[in-house]
């Protein structure tokens, strides 16, 4: 069982208790070491098997140490069990609705039967919900949206959530009998924000009956859907779907090409080859006869001139390379017929974060734990923008804590040399577009993000008005997850984008691509066109742990996606060069 597996069923059972109304303190206990699992950078099973004491870890006391033994040497949690027989363990998919928490999925439960998304659905729409206390109109306009946002994204997975469960499945079949080379290809290649199953290819001599029972005999598999002489497909206990394809050496580049795509960057491949005299497809490049009809002829049929390579697929074709990420048939076939495509922004590029929480409001490192992270990842500089008051809940610093933090950052840095850090705050926008910090403090600051995080119902005039505003602030640099989505959970707000976007320009106010798997706002259309319009971006982690400053790589992922190249990212800038950018206005004030 993997991290990822044992988090979500720790999660689900804190999720019962809190429904069941169980000691808080014992719920908040389940939510620490839900926490310290997902940051784990090693197996909990190979923790396990080790004979690790488990209690070691932050957070995991004795029970939960029992508990993530049992799950990772049976698959299964008798207390969970226990739990579920006392409160439907469907109440789980409510509680992870939007405008439905866990008292009252309780509610919905015990006054009116709804176990299921279903019963829910049919409940609001004969209005019996809005009776119930705490259940205004908009509170059931709300939960609605929410329930076609969850059917959207249902039996999709994050980017992340496949790393995680993917990658000891790699590890397996690279072990396997006959096995030159094992890839990824699909979606996930591509690096799209959430996939829905995963393809996997194998290089391999056919038929390859050891390959294919190697595969369908790996740990996590819960269901075999098929299992053939060249292609099998399995079903993890996750609900992720893996198809396999074993593929010869002399077509595994074609295959390689042709199982990443999309589709739509396939048919465009498919055009230039015909427009050439050449068939393309998962078997090769194949040179045909004048008098050959293309739909008439078999897989390997004409002369082949490529597909041992990926590469040598595109060099057939007269083009060069195109990174898998930019396979969208959005201008990157014609350009590579052209010639080499950009470099594209790399990790390595980044000198810094811009954009994470402390101990100051909802983080759960200090500011010399963040500084001290930072700095071991290379960057040369950072920004600690903890939350503005409005976040009350999460203990927003107020202009009087602002100084207060500012002396614990200028102690901390006393005791660097090799980083920077810029004070700063992520600011909330109001309703109206003003700031939700005093002016003083905001020309204090070295930096200041400002993010919408309430009211996010408004209509799309309203909510452009109101961050464009924000915008105009003189203080103001970055705009924070400008869309404010949450991936598979909570769709983006009504907004004018491109009215955003040119605002940003003439304004010489940078846009973010939070990280943040959850996230990943903007997206890469989005980001894209602010390459084009001459917006400067800002990859950051909005870290809330030290061991999330590791999701910077999917910011850059989706950069990347988005056509950014070094120059386009404001964080890419050495840190003299950057300290000139936030002089940019210096001496303006509100």
């Amino acid at each position: 069982m993997e991290n990822t597996e044992v988090a979500a069923i720790l999660d689900e059972l804190a999720d019962l208790l809190e429904i069941k109304g169980s000691n808080p303190f014992r719920i908040r206990a389940y939510r620490n070491a839900v926490r310290t699992v997902r940051g784990l950078t090693r197996p909990l099973s190979a923790m396990v098997e080790a004979g690790e004491d488990l209690t070691e870890l932050p957070a995991v006391g004795k029970d939960l140490s029992a508990h993530i033994v049992e799950l990772i040497q049976t698959g299964a949690l008798t207390r969970l069990d226990e739990v579920s027989a006392e409160v439907p363990r469907s109440l789980v998919q409510l509680v992870k609705l939007e405008g439905v928490g866990p008292k009252k999925a309780k509610k919905l439960w015990e006054s009116l039967g709804v176990t299921t998304i279903d019963d829910l659905e049919v409940a609001l729409k004969a209005g019996r919900v809005e009776s119930l206390e705490g259940f205004a109109k908009t509170s059931v306009k709300k939960i609605l949206t929410s329930i076609e946002d969850f059917r959207r994204y249902s039996g999709r997975f994050l980017i992340s959530q496949v790393d995680e469960l993917i990658g000891p499945l790699l590890a397996h079949m690279r072990d396997a009998p006959g096995a030159c080379c094992v890839e990824v290809a699909g979606s996930y290649r591509r690096r799209k924000e959430t996939i829905g199953d995963v393809d996997l290819l194998v290089h391999g001599e056919l038929p390859a009956p050891e390959i294919m029972d190697h595969f369908t005999s790996f740990g996590s598999v819960k269901r075999v859907v098929s299992a053939g002489e060249t292609r099998g497909a399995v079903v993890l206990r996750s609900g992720l779907e893996v198809d396999l394809r074993v593929i010869p050496e002399r077509s595994f580049g074609a295959a390689l090409h042709y199982f990443t795509g999309s589709k739509e960057h396939n048919i465009a491949v498919r055009q230039i080859a015909q427009r050439q005299g050449l068939r393309v497809n998962e078997w090769g490049v194949f040179r045909l006869s004048d008098d050959v009809d293309p739909e008439d002829v078999g897989k390997e049929d004409g002369e082949r001139v490529a597909g041992e390579t990926e590469a040598s697929v595109f060099e057939a074709l007269g083009m060069a390379w195109v990174p898998p990420v930019l396979r969208e048939n959005r201008g990157e076939v014609e350009l590579a017929r052209k010639g080499p495509l950009q470099d594209l922004v790399s990790l390595d590029d980044i000198q810094g974060d811009l954009h994470m929480h402390s101990t100051w409001s909802d983080g759960k490192a200090s500011v010399e734990e963040m500084a001290q992270a930072c700095e071991a990842r290379g960057y040369r500089y950072l920004a600690l923008s903890d939350h503005s008051p409005a976040l009350a809940m999460v203990g927003g610093i107020t202009p009087e804590r602002a100084a207060d933090q500012w002396e614990e950052i200028a102690r901390v840095q006393e005791g660097l040399e090799g980083i920077k850090i810029f004070k700063s705050l992520e600011v909330d926008i109001l309703r109206d577009g003003t700031l939700d910090m005093t002016d003083e403090v905001l020309e204090a600051l070295d930096l200041v993000v400002v993010s919408v995080h309430s009211l996010m119902d408004m209509d799309r005039v309203l909510m452009t008005d109101r961050v464009i505003t924000a915008m105009q602030h003189p203080q103001v640099d970055i705009l924070g997850h400008p869309t404010g989505r949450l991936l598979a959970r909570r769709e983006p707000f009504q907004i004018e984008m491109e009215e955003v976007l040119q605002a940003a320009r003439d304004l010489d106010v940078a846009v973010e691509i939070n990280s943040n798997p959850h996230r990943l706002d903007l997206s890469d259309v989005h980001a894209h066109r602010a390459k084009e319009l001459g917006v400067k971006v800002s990859i950051n982690t909005d870290a809330h742990s030290v061991q999330r400053l590791d999701h910077m790589s999917y910011g850059v992922d989706q950069a990347r996606r988005a056509w950014l190249s070094k120059g386009d990212v404001l964080n890419t800038m050495p840190l003299e060069q950057f300290q000139e950018w936030l002089k940019r206005r210096e001496g303006t004030t509100s």
